[in-house]
């Protein structure tokens, strides 16, 4: 049967050996020193060893009392270091972030997970929904924090990056030498419009091969070579690859991953978590998109 050690005899046993004796430990611990005495004795007890040499006039470590210190600190810093975590309230609550779901790999995934680990109790609502559709949210107060794919930002917008816009395809397909060049996009897609016009100033004849509401439609009929489709460079799923059509395609220009944050994220409770969360998204997508020198970093004085 498994026992557990007493944490409060541990504390006191630590406090012994850095203060050198009961009287001195009851003292930082705030305790009587019948109370620290009696602490060791009942730690010695569920060890069945002793851990302090009393036949001295001062306290010295047994062996095993040495080999226990070692254990009690790291015990005692990983339990404080639990119950600060989960019992500071500045730290609990909600976090509503929504981002286009054609920018969510690869940067996302990460900073959720470095985040969590940072604030425990504080829960981040991702939303993956469209450009429009997560800027509506923002505007009703439904979302804290939102990501956009777009060109120049909004007001109260700031932007991350600045990417270039390409072509993608099936790996290796053939897709894109077609003519009409068949086209794969969801409705609402910001960049459908911008590809549209390009093929049109370029007088290269097109035709929606793929319309869909659902953005797994658009990349299944992408990857098996039915179509084509754009999205930022950086961020195309791996099962689909950028087209390498040497200028037999219309260059589409760039556009912008911005951010924008609630006014009221700057005060009150959560506004160290939320100022934590937009500076992670921050250093993600400029340094996992390799464009940190492109733009002025967002202030963060709150």
């Amino acid at each position: 049967m498994r026992r557990n050690l007493d944490l409060t005899a541990v504390r006191s046993f630590v406090a012994v050996a850095d203060s050198g004796g009961v009287t001195r430990a009851a003292g930082l611990l705030n305790v009587t020193q019948s109370a620290v005495s009696m602490q060791l004795k009942r730690l010695e007890e569920a060890l069945g060893t002793e851990l302090l040499d009393r036949s001295q006039r001062q306290i010295r470590l047994t062996s095993s009392g040495e080999q226990l210190l070692s254990y009690a600190r790291r015990i005692l810093t990983l339990n404080d270091e639990v119950v600060g975590r989960m019992t500071d309230p500045g730290h609990e609550g909600e976090i509503v972030l929504g981002v286009p779901h054609d920018i969510v790999y690869p940067v996302i995934p990460s900073v959720l997970k470095r985040f969590h680990a940072e604030f425990p109790k504080m829960r981040v609502n991702l939303l993956s929904s469209y450009t429009e559709e997560l800027l509506g949210l923002y505007a009703r107060g439904n979302a804290q924090v939102i990501l956009t794919t777009e060109g120049v930002p909004r007001p109260g917008g700031h932007t991350l990056v600045d990417l270039p816009l390409i072509w993608i395809g099936a790996p290796n397909g053939r897709a894109w030498t077609e003519r009409p060049l068949r086209l794969a996009f969801e409705t609402r897609c910001i960049f459908r419009a911008t590809v549209q016009a390009a093929l049109d100033g370029a007088e290269i004849p097109w035709e929606m091969a793929v319309e869909s509401e659902s953005t797994r439609t658009v990349e299944a009929s992408v990857s098996a070579d039915l179509a084509v489709h754009a999205c930022l460079e950086g961020v195309s799923p791996a099962y689909m690859a950028p087209v390498e059509h040497s200028g037999d395609l219309p260059e589409l220009g760039s556009m912008k991953i911005n951010m924008y944050r609630a006014e009221n994220g700057g005060t009150g409770p959560h506004a160290h978590p939320i100022s934590h969360l937009c500076d992670m998204l921050e250093t993600g997508f400029r340094t996992s998109l390799g464009h940190d020198h492109d733009l002025p970093r967002r202030s963060t004085a709150a």
